[in-house]
């Protein structure tokens, strides 16, 4: 065998398997398709700030296992309390109707809980008349990046029930925290598409744009998006995955960074809601960390709308909706700095998985070994805490747990 493992994908599951695997003495090497590793954890650097593209809090922080991780590593974990669901100075979004928004955004969990319908599907549980439904579809744009439509009630309420309220930040950036844990000790191999992986008589062969290797082992890491369309081809004994996969689609979120200017008066650590009767609007969070930036945020049909139309364009309709609360004095104060484009993203394609209805146990299978040779982690495998970057790490560990039980068994 040219490794014991061989692990594909080098985002948040990926290094968490490794440097599990690598501290036990087993030989590991990392097989990344884009230019960096990371995965869907990626902090940029512009203008002197850290921008986190991907993940940036960290959610349930008090048992995330990153907020210990990166105490330990010297980050600076930011603990003050998210202001996301605040409209500021009620521009544009009175606290009447907040109240009221909220309480349909609550009857509708309440109802989930109580008398699901059977169809599993979350929309099903709106008022088809309500007056807040689209309200209701923006959180779950934000939330799944999906439409309530396209989403499973059971996993909805799985991650729900697991979830805490304590959400952090990383003042270096989540990305740069999530990368900093790549085990030296680990073989990593960028820019390198996996096209094959094939069981053998003892162990797994893995093709790749510039070689073969075998393995005794193999973690597959892909998004699900990667495993349905086919990126990968496998034997058919992994047919079930891919059909599991196909389940869990990543749903989208994108981020649009806007750089201040000027005297424009705005507070740190603030929030704006562009329209609440708009399920595609913008989430802008204005000074996170009392830096000169608002970041914006667009789920589903939103994020979809930013990725075709580009930068300039998204930053366009992001002016507007903020000139609309704020006045237009506001737009000499704009400029924009970047967006991401997770669907666009080469080997993602995507930003974090949801289960349609009557799918969620689609995670369970998707989490199970194929002949003790090969395994498969990342977010969507985690029965809970899928869509995060610490559910992505733990499944990575539980990926490691079961090939080293193997290995020494």
């Amino acid at each position: 065998m040219d490794y014991d493992v061989a692990l594909i994908g080098a985002g948040a599951a990926g290094i968490a398997a490794a440097r599990k695997l690598t501290s036990a003495g087993r030989s590991v090497v990392i097989l990344e398709a884009s230019n960096r590793i990371g995965g869907r954890a990626w902090t940029i650097g512009l203008c002197g700030m850290p921008l986190d593209l991907g993940c940036g809090w960290l959610h349930s922080a008090k048992r995330n296992p990153f907020s210990q991780l990166g105490r330990e590593a010297g980050f600076s974990i930011e603990r003050t309390i998210s202001a996301w669901q605040s409209q500021w100075h009620e521009l544009g979004f009175s606290k009447a109707e907040r109240s009221a928004a909220r309480s349909v955004w609550e009857a509708f969990n309440e109802r989930i809980r109580r008398d699901p319908p059977e169809t599993d599907r979350a929309s099903d549980a709106l008022d088809p008349d309500g007056e807040w439904n689209q309200y209701c579809q923006s959180l779950s744009a934000y939330l799944n990046g999906a439409p309530l439509e396209q989403l499973s009630i059971r996993d909805f309420l799985a991650y729900d029930d697991a979830a805490t309220d304590d959400n952090w930040r990383v003042k270096e950036g989540y990305g740069s925290l999530i990368t900093s844990c790549l085990p030296t000790d680990a073989a990593v191999q960028l820019s390198t598409p996996v096209r094959r992986v094939a069981l053998t008589g003892d162990g797994v062969r893995v093709e790749t744009d510039r070689n073969a290797l075998l393995a005794s082992a193999v973690i597959v890491t892909a998004s699900t998006n990667v495993l349905a369309r086919g990126m990968i081809s496998f034997d058919r004994e992994v047919d079930d995955h891919l059909q599991a996969a196909t389940q869990l689609p990543l749903g989208l979120a994108d981020k649009l960074f806007i750089r201040l200017e000027g005297h424009h008066g705005l507070e740190p650590e603030t929030h704006l809601l562009g329209n609440p009767r708009d399920s595609s609007t913008g989430s802008y969070y204005i000074r996170p960390m009392g830096r000169q930036l608002i970041e914006g945020f667009y789920g589903g049909e939103g994020a979809a709308r930013l990725e075709t139309a580009g930068l300039m364009d998204a930053f366009a309709f992001a002016s507007d909706e903020l000139a609309s609360l704020i006045g237009n004095r506001i737009r000499s104060h704009l400029k924009p700095l970047i967006a991401s484009t997770w669907c666009a993203m080469d080997w993602i394609h995507g930003s974090y998985s949801h289960a349609v209805p009557g799918a969620s146990q689609a995670r369970i299978l998707l989490a199970q070994p194929v002949e003790d040779r090969l395994f498969f982690a990342g977010e969507a495998t985690h029965p809970q805490d899928f869509s995060t970057a610490h559910g992505a790490w733990d499944s990575g560990l539980r990926a490691a747990g079961e090939v080293l039980a193997v290995m020494t068994s």
